[in-house]
């Protein structure tokens, strides 16, 4: 990757007063976080073609490890765009969050552009890795160390007490890999990233999109830089004033919701290829089956557990792809393997030397720690109440024990939006990863300038899923024309 390019006598300037001030999280410091911001992203950033894709270009930009000491030890962002096809009509750079948490921007860019034509040709589509993430100092961890994970499902005190150990062993092991940079993953660091590309750029004021996971670093974005937004998209939210309890349940009604769906089809669809089946009596004998350790990956040979069977059921409700879930199911049961039969879903032991962890970047924005093992079953509990074929999302659901003891800094709040710029806030009915009410929360909680844009359909992230939430999001990073309150997109029956 290129160099970034050497400081700007004025950025050399701001930062050296500001050295002495150190950020706080008061009202204040709002303004001296756009200095500092400001000042770092004046380094700029030298574009050069990309090697893995020459049409697209991508560069590097060094910001602070802590941004509170802004002249301390510094991690490389590596960044890719796509510029706009038409400069003469350029309104300027979007910037794009990515899920996960782990999600490589970078390589959302490398890849043919999701957003339409008028998108592409009015703006420079940029992304990046968070840090944290893949080229932007992943956090790694020693593969012996973190293959020796523990079951996901805890079913005594005593797994609770082997969990707390483990995860003492490995935190310590991935901070010794990784470095500094892995006490400072949080949200929070990545929005004043944010601002500090958004300088880089050239830009007054921040464009965005973001989904999922990237949602919640946009937010943090909203409170510590009201007055910096041009235009913000978060589809399909993270709600980040949920306790562990509502987080966990929340997630199951959504898995559950989403499988629901998913049956509603074969049942009325004869395209299915377990149409005139029972669906749900196949999908809970194949839990039994795994329960027991019976289950058997078609096609591979390998154990499937009940927790990595249960991904199936959000991996495959993203799209979503029913007919080809459909498949999946009759051929864990017995029937043919389908030419587009994908991996065995879940986690599992990695190969190599080295082993990832974005979970940890969870672990610092969300308290998911319990008291002991009595509380952790009476969120399994509650999870499995509202999920009597799902159970739980094992997404969150596994993460969970990871997190137990880790230092926390950005705690679950409610969102405080002081802004003027209109925001728009995205979803489907029926996402599986992200639930329905996580968005209505957020957009109540940012306030009467937060616009909800409800998709009535299915799958997880609903820019490009119907041409009425493709137009609507569109005007919006055009024109800021804003949806009417209450706008709702018809659903469309998936066809893929």
């Amino acid at each position: 990757m290129p160099r970034r390019t050497s400081l700007l006598t004025t950025a050399l300037v701001a930062l050296a007063t500001l050295l002495t001030a150190p950020l706080t999280e008061t009202a204040n410091a709002t303004v001296t976080g756009s200095d500092v911001t400001d000042a770092i992203g004046k380094r700029g950033i030298a574009w050069a073609p990309c090697e893995e894709e020459p049409s697209v270009e991508c560069g590097t930009l060094a910001v602070p490890i802590d941004w509170s000491r802004p002249g301390g030890p510094t991690v490389n962002l590596v960044l890719a765009r796509r510029k706009a096809t038409d400069p003469s009509a350029r309104i300027g750079s979007l910037l794009t969050n990515p899920g996960g948490p782990g999600n490589s921007g970078v390589n959302d860019i490398l890849r043919p552009s999701g957003f339409s034509e008028e998108i592409q040709r009015r703006f420079d589509i940029v992304s990046y890795d968070p840090r944290g993430v893949a080229r932007s100092g992943s956090v790694t961890c020693s593969a012996s160390v973190y293959n020796q994970m523990p079951y996901p499902v805890m079913t005594s005190q005593a797994d609770y007490v082997k969990w707390v150990a483990f995860d003492r062993r490995l935190r310590a092991d991935c901070r010794r890999l990784t470095g500094p940079l892995y006490d400072h993953i949080d949200s929070v660091n990545v929005a004043r990233d944010m601002d500090a590309i958004r300088a880089a750029l050239g830009e007054d004021k921040l464009t965005s999109y973001g989904v999922s996971y990237g949602t919640l670093a946009q937010q943090m974005y909203a409170e510590l830089f009201p007055n910096r937004i041009r235009a913000m998209i978060l589809d399909s939210n993270m709600d980040h004033s949920l306790d562990v309890k509502a987080f966990q349940v929340t997630e199951a009604a959504t898995v559950q919701d989403s499988f629901d769906e998913f049956v509603a089809w074969c049942e009325r669809d004869d395209e299915c290829v377990l149409h005139g089946r029972d669906v749900r009596a196949l999908w809970r004998g194949l839990l039994r089956k795994a329960d027991r350790g019976e289950l058997r990956w078609p096609g591979d040979g390998r154990v499937v557990s009940a927790h990595n069977l249960l991904w199936l059921g959000v991996i495959m409700n993203e799209a979503p792809a029913w007919r080809q879930e459909a498949k999946v199911l009759r051929a864990l049961d017995g029937g043919p393997v389908p030419d587009d039969m994908p991996g065995p879903p879940g986690n599992g032991p990695v190969d190599g030397k080295f082993a990832e962890l974005p979970t940890a970047i969870l672990c610092e924005d969300w308290n998911l720690s319990l008291r002991g093992y009595d509380e952790y079953a009476e969120v399994m509990r509650a999870s499995n109440a509202v999920a009597p074929d799902m159970r739980y999302n094992p997404m969150p659901m596994g993460d969970m024990p990871i997190c137990q003891g880790h230092p926390v800094n950005n705690p679950q709040h409610r969102l405080r939006y002081k802004g003027s710029a209109p925001l728009l806030v995205t979803t489907s009915m029926h996402d599986p990863d992200t639930p329905y009410v996580w968005s209505a929360n957020v957009a109540r909680q940012l306030g009467p300038k937060a616009t909800l844009l409800t998709y009535e359909g299915w799958g997880h992230g609903v820019y490009g899923m119907t041409e009425c939430t493709t137009a609507a999001m569109d005007d919006y990073l055009l024109s800021l024309t804003v949806p009417a309150k209450g706008t709702r997109c018809p659903a469309e029956e998936p066809q893929g």
